[in-house]
């Protein structure tokens, strides 16, 4: 088929942990459904989903995990920028996720250009992005697998770096060489020369265009994907690829596998406050501050402090007498971090989780495709819970080997299956759901129903959940 100049889908990458963001960022709800220090109402997926206005996007697809994809779905439903959720088995790195995507695209027989974009970024001039972008595609449209070059403003040492080449027409060059995350003493060196960028992460190629390459350089990711996507099993607007033919994909990164053998590779510059929001530090550097160079999120009080990060989600913190501090405050935990080392807090997850601790992958408040629970007590036989349904939605059909469970309505309207019997609750009225009892929980109005769930019992674990029926396709 003929390509098609305004068939353009963009990618969104959407998977990951960000460990390096904890306690707001988690396994089960990490930095990307969040908005963080962003100054936005919007979470960093949809910020990056909205940051194409001004270009003709065609469809969009999204890269995520199994556990994430009713998040994914929810918030890109929010913004109206729905598509394609393509679930990967595990994370093996950004060229077989990548590869899916073009696969994916190319299901219709259309050829489109993919505009691929991880969602953890921050850009501060929308303008200059766009017309960097619609550079890169014109590049993509000449053949060339295109990635952006971002004007260093320091030595940093988090970011590889990519050295121009040959200039070419329209504003780009060709790629002399990568160079991996260097050292202090080698970024600063780079710093001085006028043609390195920070490696962005952000490609635009035609489909048809990164497969041959992958074909090419990858053969190995290319023939993985293209028998996940062969068996893949489409549910609600969900792709599952195939478990097993996915996972024998090597775990390899697109500028591994491609962007550094491929001599068609093509680098725009854009200088447009890019900023990978991978840690405290660079939030720090990215949010607004006071005279003091403090950035303060939240109930909060600072005295005699300077250049710290002091975020709240509830609680009042207060700090005295300190300097170059991150402190960060979630309903079940602190993080005290010293502003120079943010880079460690990956390490300190992998001692929490090492040690059984719950709160390195899971946060006091759990999202659900029908909205959210907040695990707000809990003891040795009891834990209380709030629940949040959104209009319309409903738990499963389901019953528990181990618990009993007590319900009383906040505020909405709550639709309750008992057993046999069907009947309304309104706010202040409350039921009792037995040990083994089949019930159902739903909310038929137009506004969130909120309910004070007590349960009681031997086990009260997630996985004492035998589902009989259920909305979202949950084993």
């Amino acid at each position: 088929m003929t390509a098609n100049r305004k068939t353009i889908h963009c990618v969104l990458l959407a998977g990951g942990s960000g460990t390096r963001l904890w306690p707001a960022s988690r396994k089960l709800h990490p930095k990307q459904f969040t908005s963080l220090a962003t100054g936005s109402a919007l979470t960093m997926l949809q910020q990056t989903a909205s940051r194409l206005s001004g270009i003709e996007i065609s469809n969009y697809l999204t890269l995520c995990s199994e556990e994430h994809r009713f998040l994914v779905a929810e918030q890109l439903r929010e913004i109206d920028k729905t598509g394609p959720i393509i679930l990967e088995p595990e994370g093996r790195g950004t060229a077989p996720a990548i590869a899916l995507a073009a696969l994916a695209s190319r299901s219709d027989g259309d050829d489109p250009i993919l505009i691929v974009l991880p969602c953890d970024h921050q850009i501060a001039d929308h303008e200059r992005f766009v017309q960097a972008m619609q550079k890169a595609i014109d590049l993509a449209e000449a053949g060339y697998l295109t990635t952006f070059g971002v004007l260093p403003t320091e030595p940093a040492t988090g970011y590889g770096y990519i050295q121009a080449g040959e200039t070419l027409s329209g504003g780009g060059f060709t790629v002399a060489r990568f160079v991996e995350k260097p050292d202090f003493a080698t970024a600063t060196q780079l710093l001085e020369r006028e043609d390195y960028f920070w490696n962005s992460g952000m490609f635009v190629f035609r489909a048809s265009t990164v497969l041959e390459a992958l074909g090419t350089f990858a053969p190995d990711v290319l023939n993985a994907c293209e028998a996940a996507m062969q068996r893949a099993q489409q549910d609600l607007t969900f792709i599952r690829a195939a478990i097993e033919q996915f996972l024998s994909s090597p775990n390899i990164s697109i500028d591994h596998a491609v962007m550094e053998k491929t001599p068609r590779a093509a680098l725009v510059p854009l200088d447009a406050g890019w900023f990978d929001l991978g840690s405290w530090g660079t939030i720090w550097k990215t949010s607004s501050k006071d005279v003091n160079d403090n950035s303060t999120q939240g109930k909060t009080a600072l005295y005699d402090s300077q250049r710290c990060l002091v975020m709240s989600s509830g609680r009042l913190i207060g700090i005295v007498g300190v300097e170059d501090l991150v402190v960060v405050e979630t309903k079940d935990a602190v993080l005290v971090c010293d502003r120079h080392r943010t880079e460690d807090v990956k390490a300190l997850t992998d001692v929490l989780r090492e040690s059984g601790a719950s709160e390195s992958d899971t946060h006091r408040e759990v999202f659900r495709p029908w909205g959210k629970y907040d695990a707000i007590d809990q003891g040795s036989n009891y834990q209380v819970k709030k629940l949040t349904v959104k209009p319309g939605a409903g738990l499963s059909l389901q019953r528990h080997r181990h618990r009993a469970e007590h319900w009383v309505v906040v505020s909405g309207t709550a639709k309750v299956r008992k057993g046999e019997q069907e009947f309304l609750l309104e706010e202040n009225q409350s039921t009792y759901i037995a040990v083994g009892e089949v019930h159902r929980l739903e909310n038929p109005g137009e506004e969130d129903l909120e309910l004070i769930e007590v349960q009681s019992g031997s086990y009260l674990g997630e996985d004492d959940i035998v589902r009989l029926e259920d909305h979202y396709s949950r084993s």
